[in-house]
């Protein structure tokens, strides 16, 4: 019988199975990760996966729950808003959709309104503030419930809640985080879109300070 330390000088990496991950990024962007020299090799994938040997196991499970921010202000995933029973158990009568590629499944029985976001840290998040808090408004005057929803809920769609609470309820991005997060704990907007709401709570700030300063030189004149 062989010793362990024969074997081991006899085994031959040749007989070693090549590993690989397959991984697709938030883009769509299919790539495979392989070690090669004990170095990490990143290549994009051309063709669609075949299903072989090597990948990873997606997560199919559906994700329903709803965030109740206000008692008219609903926050969640494509995957609640595909589910007319959640919808309707709660009272939903507009839908903010700004996942990217996901289509509206009841057009009937809501309001719409759908702005393609892509979920970078680069995106301009604040950009889309104004049309997406104008709708939020709308449904809040015509005393509806406006369910907000991207892909996952947890980063686009999060990001214009804390955004519209800022701007609506006149409160800090750590207080409008916290509403937030207590109401739909897997909520995490990307780095981008974390600093973003920082700048923006600093320009409301700003603002407020040329308001006051405006009105101090009303009153002495």
């Amino acid at each position: 019988m062989h010793s362990l330390n024969q074997e081991i000088k006899a085994f031959s990496r040749n007989n070693l199975r090549k590993q690989c991950t397959r991984v697709t990024t938030l883009t769509g962007k299919k790539i495979i990760e392989t070690w090669k020299d004990a170095r990490i090799h990143v290549v994009e994938e051309v063709e669609p996966s075949s299903g072989g040997s090597c990948g990873y196991v997606q997560d199919l499970s559906l994700d329903l729950h709803v965030g109740v921010i206000k008692p008219w202000l609903l926050l969640g995933s494509q995957d609640a808003a595909h589910d007319l029973d959640i919808l309707k158990k709660h009272k939903v009568t507009h839908i903010l959709n700004v996942a990217y590629g996901v289509e509206n499944a009841f057009l009937s029985d809501f309001v719409y309104k759908s702005i393609s976001i892509l979920d970078l840290p680069e995106t301009n998040i604040l950009s889309y503030f104004p049309e997406c808090f104008e709708f939020i408004e709308q449904a809040k005057m015509e005393d509806g419930v406006v369910f907000v929803h991207c892909n996952a809920g947890v980063s686009r769609a999060a990001a214009i809640v804390i955004g519209f609470l800022m701007n609506s309820e006149e409160i800090s991005f750590t207080s409008a985080f916290t509403l937030v997060k207590n109401a739909r704990p897997s909520i995490c907007p990307n780095t981008g879109f974390m600093q973003q709401l920082r700048t923006y709570q600093e320009g409301k700030q700003r603002n407020e300070c040329d308001n006051i300063q405006e009105l101090e030189k009303g009153d002495s004149s």
